[in-house]
């Protein structure tokens, strides 16, 4: 086997949500594989150090301030990627947000929220990356989901359902676009301390609870997403389409530790 599979050399990714969290670690391996960035936020000033980081690595970056919830700024994304860049081979669609609370309090508009920056965004971040890799005859499109996307949790349900959808859109997508040399598929991490989730992490019962249930017994860290980031992207992927990639130590294998008796 050639390694020259994952080389991602020339090739212009776009990663939603980049600055902070997943979306950095994505992108550093994507950078690192050779690949070239567009990186976005709500917030333009808040890419600044990820981007100069990604160009010291020599690699090219293209900051772009959207909202995937807005279909404006999804349009000016695309347009100005293509701009500058002259092509789109890769879109990470990592841009995502949750909101913690029992269900009988979550609101409508805390319901539309999460949904339409998951699903919805992510569709219409697919479709409009789409229509410039269907000529082209190539392209990648990784959604990001969660080990949510194959069970439930209480407490985040508006989020549980977003990334189960996504799921499914990604399985549609990948039926729908495999004839033109576009592959879909989702990367589903399982427990890695976020911005996001990093007050979960505050307390010690539940960091213990939850690293009982993980059979490699410890959470994620930012390298363990790497290999699947690049192989989803990359040519070593190219015969694989409308799956999940569980990155979780197991997690989704349902494991407990085993009661030993004396």
């Amino acid at each position: 086997m050639s390694l020259s599979l994952f080389d991602l050399t020339g090739k212009v990714a776009i990663i939603t949500g980049a600055s902070r969290g997943l979306g950095q670690y994505f992108g550093r391996a994507l950078a690192k594989a050779g690949a070239d960035l567009v990186i976005t936020s709500r917030t333009l000033d808040s890419l600044a150090p990820f981007q100069r980081e990604i160009e010291q690595l020599g690699r090219r970056v293209l900051p772009v301030q959207v909202d995937v919830r807005q279909e404006a700024d999804i349009q000016h994304l695309i347009g100005a990627s293509v701009d500058t860049f002259g092509k789109l081979d890769i879109l990470v669609n990592n841009a995502g947000l949750n909101i913690r609370k029992p269900s009988v309090e979550v609101t409508w508009d805390e319901w539309d929220t999460i949904f339409d920056t998951i699903l919805k965004g992510s569709f219409f971040c697919a479709q409009a990356a789409a229509k410039v890799m269907i000529p082209q005859g190539y392209g990648r499109i990784i959604n990001i989901g969660s080990c949510t996307s194959v069970f439930g949790m209480e407490g985040i349900v508006p989020y549980t359902a977003s990334r189960g959808g996504t799921l499914q859109m990604t399985k549609a997508l990948a039926a729908e676009w495999g004839r033109h040399g576009i592959t879909v598929n989702v990367l589903a991490p399982g427990w890695f301390k976020t911005a996001q989730n990093a007050v979960l992490y505050e307390n010690t019962d539940w960091v213990n609870y939850i690293t009982d249930r993980i059979p490699l017994r410890r959470p994620g860290l930012p390298h363990d997403l790497d290999g699947a980031i690049v192989f989803l992207a990359s040519d070593a992927s190219a015969y694989i389409t409308g799956q999940i990639l569980l990155v979780d130590g197991g997690f989704t294998t349902g494991s407990t530790r085993a009661i030993t008796s004396s």
